[in-house]
């Protein structure tokens, strides 16, 4: 049996930025320059790439040059790890062209297309990866204390544990100017839970398990590749152990959900799992009347498993950094509608 590797953040690393998905338009350069300058201040250096500053047809670059360069970057000596600006279409056209037998033990991190390159490093490899920030939301006066989590994440030890507990509130709309802090942060949070039968959990509901997921539009296209083989990783990496999916959904409408749950399900993945985590989302549009609490509800009694949805994950921030390899442990007070997750890195 293999184990996971879990890489390390230094106090002075630098930071490889490279667009395995979008790059960045011109209008939102500076961006990037205050990114670079506030983590400057903090001892991290930045190193851009070239496909960060292009964007066409809905990819920073054509899929050949993209995977050349997250390949360069991230098997460079002088970078530490890899923290893409954003998200974006179609980072599924390279996961074939990662050089997966030469990737050294290095944090990359983002979320949204992300982790589609995330989820198949870990299933593939056994290295963590980060669902968490992206870089352009580092760029900031102030940050808010779970997104500024990312770091004593990422600086954990292997064999340590770190703990982050949910916002008090989230954001509901992307401001067009943010000032000193990128998230405006106005919504009472609260983590909710459904058992099977429909029913609400009582007192403190917790859950274990090894983390994998990411964003439900995107990770469900890895299923029958060879980027998507959870029962290899499974039996490779943690034999014996069970997992805690983390999902989040970006633009699809409940129906599409549904769907693409029931072919996760057909595929095995949600096969020796304790629960289902769902981040908050600005989609779930109803179908009809089929709303998303009845997707979590017919997913808890098909699958027998406990549901906890609204979390800090995805595109509504701020939100956790969530390892995909590391052993969580997860409560949630249900009466105060709020929760905890220590992750363990072994």
């Amino acid at each position: 049996m293999s184990k996971i590797q879990y890489p390390q953040l230094q106090s002075h690393s630098t930071i490889g930025v490279t667009a395995p998905s979008s790059g960045v338009d011109p209008s939102r350069y500076q961006w990037l320059e205050q990114t670079r300058e506030r983590l400057g201040a903090t001892g991290l250096q930045v190193q851009f790439g070239d496909t960060v500053w292009t964007q066409n047809k809905a990819k920073s670059a054509p899929a050949a040059k993209r995977a050349e360069e997250f390949n360069a970057m991230i098997q460079a000596a002088d970078v530490d790890l890899i923290i893409p600006p954003w998200g974006g279409e179609l980072l599924i056209e390279l996961i074939d062209q990662v050089e997966y037998d030469k990737l050294p033990c290095k944090w990359v991190m983002g979320y949204s297309d992300l982790s589609v390159l995330l989820l198949a490093i870990t299933l593939k490899t056994g290295i963590a990866t980060a669902h968490g920030t992206n870089i352009v939301d580092l760029r900031g006066e102030e940050t808010d204390e779970l997104t500024a989590m990312w770091r004593p994440v990422l600086s954990t030890k292997a064999g340590g544990s770190v703990i982050q507990r949910s916002s008090s509130c989230y954001q509901k709309e992307w401001p067009m100017d943010s000032g000193p802090s990128v998230f405006k942060l106005t919504e009472p949070t609260t983590w909710r839970t459904l058992l099977t039968g429909g029913q609400q959990a009582e007192g403190k509901l917790r859950l274990e398990g090894r983390l994998l997921g990411g964003c439900i539009d995107v990770i469900r296209h890895l299923i029958g590749t060879p980027y998507g083989d959870v029962a290899a990783f499974r039996e490779a990496y943690i034999p014996g152990e069970k997992l805690l999916w983390y999902l989040e959904n970006c633009e699809l409408n409940t129906a599409d959900v549904r769907r693409s749950l029931v072919q996760m399900k057909l595929a095995g993945w949600f096969e020796h799992c304790s629960g289902i985590m769902f981040g908050r989302s600005p989609a779930n549009r109803p179908v009809e009347n089929y709303t998303i609490e009845d997707v979590y509800t017919d997913l808890a009694d098909e699958l027998g498993l406990p549901i906890v949805y609204d979390i800090d994950c995805g595109h509504v921030p701020p939100q956790l950094t969530l390892i995909n390899g590391a052993f969580a442990e997860v409560e949630v007070d249900v009466d105060a509608g709020s929760g905890t997750v220590k992750q363990y890195f072994r």
